[in-house]
């Protein structure tokens, strides 16, 4: 089969197609023939490397992926060859020391074949494609943490969502929406910020000045919500941002991972700061069931064949999606 192997860390060029055996299910495993895959900024993490983290090279790198299941376990119950699927991206309790993540610390989806658990293959919508269902596992289920576990939204809350283009920035101000809350987001385009709007965003806002900006267009009240996994080039502003008693959440940082704050805001406004990684499988699933009735929405931005993954890491890496960048095989 063909798959992209990552050797060693580096830029575009060690994404490296290859020819590898077809993988063997065990027996409470599925193997499927990937239609569509995904990318995530996890991705490009994977090939450049990241001081302090240990990834299991050689790997195939790939987070999301939806496909056909070719070959069952024998203890795979539940399952049959022929029913079309969408994979979930982490594989067990995402609080468990030995939680897993396609692409990450196992195979992932930038391949022909993959073998997964029984569990992970969760069935596709019919009212969506291919290169939808591969478009929202990883963001959506990220962003249903965040919003939904950690934040805990209420219907008419204010959300600012940041990096409104960027996968879990699309995903979060659906979420956000579906549970009838009003809508900031930031982006750092005119084309991005409309976008964001047709999206069901309230009001969209450039980074700079933002703070000010979100203040008045809640009467100085503040938001009750902040997702900010930019980092250190936001988050001053969205602290400032929040009402008294609001939330800021975070899955990550983009701009970087050394943040300094004034701790006086934290106590002060009794603000809760909040940290939160994927999610579990039951809220994938009804993600799943939202999206085939749509509700939410999977945004692909471009497409690419698998013999062109450089390519499509640069469109990452040019921060100028909106949406995901899927891998068609």
């Amino acid at each position: 089969m063909r798959a992209v192997v990552i050797r060693e860390h580096g830029s575009f060029e060690k994404l490296r197609l290859e020819e590898l055996p077809v993988p063997e299910p065990g027996p409470d495993e599925v193997r499927v023939r990937v239609k569509a895959a995904a990318l995530n900024h996890l991705d490009t993490w994977v090939r450049r490397g990241i001081a302090g983290f240990k990834f299991p090279l050689p790997i195939i790198p790939g987070c999301d992926g939806a496909g056909v299941i070719d070959a069952v376990g024998v203890a795979a119950h539940g399952c049959a060859v022929g029913q079309e699927v969408i994979l979930s991206p982490g594989i067990g309790d995402p609080l468990a020391r030995d939680y897993g993540i396609l692409g990450e610390t196992r195979d992932g989806t930038n391949c022909d074949y993959i073998v997964v658990p029984r569990e992970c293959a969760i069935p596709k919508p019919a009212s969506i494609s291919w290169r939808e269902a591969a478009a929202f596992p990883l963001t959506f289920l990220t962003a249903w943490g965040m919003l939904v576990n950690k934040a805990k939204v209420l219907p008419g809350e204010w959300v600012l969502v940041h990096a409104a283009g960027s996968g879990v920035g699309v995903a979060c101000l659906q979420i956000a929406k579906l549970y009838n809350c009003r809508v900031i987001a930031t982006a750092s385009t005119e084309a991005k910020r409309a976008r964001a709007i047709e999206l069901g965003a309230d009001h969209a806002l450039p980074y700079e000045g933002f703070a000010k900006a979100a203040r008045a267009i809640t009467e100085k009240r503040g938001v009750d919500v902040v997702v900010d996994h930019v980092g250190p080039d936001t988050f001053t502003g969205s602290v400032q941002t929040l009402r008294k008693g609001g939330r800021l959440v975070t899955c990550g940082g983009t701009s970087g991972h050394e943040i300094t704050f004034d701790v006086r805001h934290l106590f002060f406004k009794s603000l809760s700061f909040l940290g939160s990684t994927m999610g579990p499988l039951a809220d994938l699933v009804r993600i799943v069931d939202h999206v085939g009735a749509g509700r939410l929405r999977p945004v692909v931005d471009s497409v690419f064949p698998l013999e062109s993954i450089g390519d499509a890491h640069r469109r990452v890496a040019e921060r100028a999606v909106v949406g995901k960048v899927v891998i068609e095989l």
